[in-house]
């Protein structure tokens, strides 16, 4: 199977890492990266929730992707937490603004899977690992300086970037926001087409009280002329 040009990190980690000879190791925990040049070089795998020691894989180890498992050459080089943990990284790092305030959480990235090279960010506004929650873009470029644990970049607030995926919460309002609209423009249709027909109504009454009141009068007018005859001897 065709890798693909360009992969999430959670993609990543999420995937199965099996060997050429269908040896499990484990689905991935952790990213290898280089963050001055923003170049991801690896990821670790944990081969059981018993096991201490981890496999570390480079990205040029890895062979084809089918389903759920992700298959590699060669053998992973054997380390443990507490040394990876020593890495640098910028996953879970602090986004500060230009004003120096917290503004969310780096939680994910794309790259290239041939060279490694990130694309850009995504920003979580609070912590990552709840599900579903939203993701907003943040290229390299708006990026200052980045520390351990810390990103500076140019925006003043999440705002200033591009949402990539919306929350299950501002989906659920959003969909909420459309029905209530919907509720609304059929409400004023009802309340447009009911003042037509009272409408109708209404004009329907003024010409029937109309011609009651023109019968009315001929019929009135009739009854004087024949009283006028028979009272008139000129007539």
């Amino acid at each position: 199977m065709k890798l693909p040009k360009e992969i999430l990190l959670s993609d990543l980690l999420n995937y199965n890492v099996k060997g050429e000879t269908t040896l499990n190791y484990g689905n991935g925990e952790n990213v290898w990266m280089h963050p001055p040049v923003h170049r991801i070089l690896g990821w670790y795998s944990r081969p059981s929730n018993f096991d201490l020691k981890r496999n570390v894989w480079r990205l040029n180890q890895i062979s084809q992707i089918i389903d759920n498992d992700i298959y590699v050459k060669g053998d992973p080089a054997i380390s443990d937490l507490a040394t990876l943990n020593r890495f640098p990284t910028l996953i879970e790092a602090n986004l500060i603004n230009s004003d120096g305030s917290k503004i969310g959480i780096i939680a994910d990235f794309l790259f290239e899977i041939k060279t490694g090279k990130i694309k850009y960010y995504l920003v979580s506004r609070s912590n990552p690992k709840i599900p579903g929650s939203s993701r907003w873009k943040l290229n390299i470029e708006n990026i200052n300086d980045q520390q351990p644990g810390l990103v500076f970049c140019e925006s003043n607030s999440l705002n200033d970037l591009s949402l990539i995926k919306s929350s299950i919460k501002n989906e659920f309002l959003q969909k909420g926001k459309k029905i209530i609209d919907r509720f609304d423009d059929m409400k004023n249709i009802a309340s447009n087409r009911l003042e037509d027909w009272l409408e109708e109504d209404e004009d329907i009454n003024q010409k029937i009280d109309v011609e009651q009141k023109s019968f009315y009068n001929s019929e009135r007018i009739s009854n004087s002329f024949s009283d006028k005859k028979e009272e008139d001897p000129w007539i």
